[in-house]
């Protein structure tokens, strides 16, 4: 079977055809009517809006006492103080839209169950692994300091640190296309798969082939997907197709008729487990332009990681709570039973862990932040976004003005000209307090890295934005003293010679037009 798509419909499958991706195609599709009946709730929300108008003056002094009233009470919630000034001004520019639209998402309408399953699977699968204090120990007296964040990992999600566990750093997309496969082909028992996008083409369908080849030797083959594929990359009835292979599928939060909180969470976890003894994260998902076989935003800058050894258990059971969320019986046995095997060149410490916007841990952005905060010579930062809150470019702007070395790397080559506008929005500020910004100049940077002191790094899915920080579903490895760190810093330098400095008369050089949008964006930022 060849990596074309024609190779699928040799074997009868009905795969997705890229004729089938046209106009036409989404208008009589369940997505067109999906986003017929969101029309329609959305006229219906309008018309109540209309027929309140009839009541002017009522709907003046209304406005403003609700609006006082919600500003009030928002200040007194919990939230992040960006995000607390952007729902202000909304209530109080549309007291009537903006309070509902706060009540709908405080109300977490649509959500509010996956809440809790997703909480009771977490609380009964918390002694899955159980810790192994000597580890942690050890940790501690190799660097007290550092040891803290596994201390917090374990407090907030039971995420223990490992020890025994070879970590590889593979600095592009092309690289980890290539060690995928070949591990790929070494599976005996089972490979799972949680990725936030799904493309058919040359990655995809040579994935494929292995994963159908595999699952029809009796490998237990597991695909997880975000539901946001269905808008652009698969048909709904994917998962079906990939049954007939002998595939097991679930796509989480997929489209519905209805307009729920439920579509803000989203699943962008990249999550790749072999037999209970590899396991891949980074930022690269199954498409062809993380490969560099479409160029749309010139070369595709992206990283990803390797684990070998007992830390991949940990990203075995982050896989099967997603996977056991609609499950009456969660099943975690004998997936988390199989034996690792340390690589005896191994060393140094790994924590995998991962983020829920649903227990409001904001545990990836302090994670970030507890590395910026202890680094003493530098932090070297990749991310394709630059969305922060005001919490982390305190963090940043104080690590530089401490002394730290702080460079950032962003993309040269937007992917999308909004949340581009909002990155260069904190330019000034940031160089400013000493921290120098370099966009990559051969196209776009997908990469999401953190590289402090020659000694500790993360790489995972968590970009330096409001998404990732706050709304979606993510993972990451941290690593301390392993072989791959020396590896990271050089590819951050490698990358570092083909981007440019950004000064603060250069900000708006290349798109001054972004400049004036960027001030009414940031106003809505967290909400995007």
């Amino acid at each position: 079977m060849s990596i074309e798509r024609k190779s699928f419909r040799d074997t009868g499958l009905r795969l997705l055809k890229k004729g089938q991706k046209g106009i036409l195609h989404a208008i009589f599709s369940r997505f067109g009517i999906i986003i017929l009946l969101f029309a329609i709730q959305a006229i219906l929300l309008l018309s109540v809006l209309i027929w309140f108008q009839s009541f002017t003056s009522e709907l003046f002094f209304g406005g403003i006492a609700t609006g006082l009233f919600v500003s009030v009470y928002i200040l007194n919630t919990r939230s992040d103080p960006s995000a607390k000034l952007t729902w202000i001004i909304l209530v109080m520019a549309f007291p009537v839209f903006g309070t509902l639209l706060y009540l709908y998402t405080e109300f977490e309408i649509g959500h509010r169950s996956l809440r809790d399953r997703i909480e009771k699977i977490v609380d009964s699968t918390k002694t899955k692994i159980p810790p192994e204090y000597e580890v942690f120990e050890s940790f501690r007296k190799t660097d007290p300091c550092a040891a803290s964040v596994a201390g917090y990992l374990e407090n907030v999600g039971s995420f223990p640190v490992f020890d025994k566990t070879k970590v590889s750093y593979l600095p592009l997309g092309e690289d980890t296309f290539d060690e995928m496969l070949f591990q790929l082909e070494k599976a005996r028992h089972f490979i799972f798969l949680e990725y936030f996008i799904i493309d058919e083409g040359i990655m995809w369908g040579k994935i494929l082939e292995i994963l159908a080849k595999k699952a029809k030797e009796g490998v237990d083959v597991r695909v997880m997907y975000d539901g946001t594929n269905e808008l652009t990359t698969l048909p709904h009835d994917y998962p079906k197709m990939l049954r007939n292979l002998g595939i097991k599928c679930k796509v989480f939060a997929p489209l519905t008729p209805f307009i729920s909180t439920h579509y803000n969470y989203r699943d962008h976890r990249k999550i790749m487990v072999i037999d209970g003894n590899t396991a891949f994260t980074g930022g690269i998902n199954f498409a062809d332009r993380y490969i560099n076989r479409e160029t749309v935003h010139g070369h595709w800058k992206d990283t990803a990681v390797m684990l070998k050894g007992k830390a991949v258990k940990a990203f075995t059971l982050m896989f099967l709570q997603m996977w056991n969320i609609d499950e009456r019986e969660p099943v975690f046995e004998p997936w988390l039973s199989f034996p690792t095997l340390p690589p005896e060149d191994s060393k140094g410490f790994v924590i995998p862990y991962g983020d829920c916007p649903l227990d409001r841990n904001k545990t990836g952005e302090m994670v970030y932040m507890d590395i910026l905060n202890r680094a003493k010579k530098y932090v070297h930062i990749m991310s394709p976004y630059l969305i922060l809150d005001g919490e982390m470019e305190t963090a940043i702007r104080f690590a530089a003005e401490r002394g730290v070395e702080v460079k950032i790397i962003l993309p040269g080559v937007p992917d999308k000209l909004s949340p581009y506008s909002l990155a260069k929005s904190h330019y000034s500020a940031l160089i400013d307090s000493g921290v120098e910004i370099y966009e990559y100049e051969p196209g776009f940077i997908h990469a999401k890295s953190f590289v402090a002191d020659d000694i500790e790094a993360v790489v995972g899915t968590i970009n330096l934005d409001y998404r990732s920080l706050y709304h979606h579903f993510e993972c990451a490895a941290y690593c301390y003293n392993t072989a791959c760190i020396g590896d990271i810093e050089k590819d951050f330098q490698e990358t570092l010679e083909k981007s440019v400095r950004i000064t603060k008369k250069t900000i708006w050089k290349n798109y001054p037009f972004l400049k004036p949008l960027s001030f009414f964006i940031k106003i809505i930022a967290p909400l995007l």
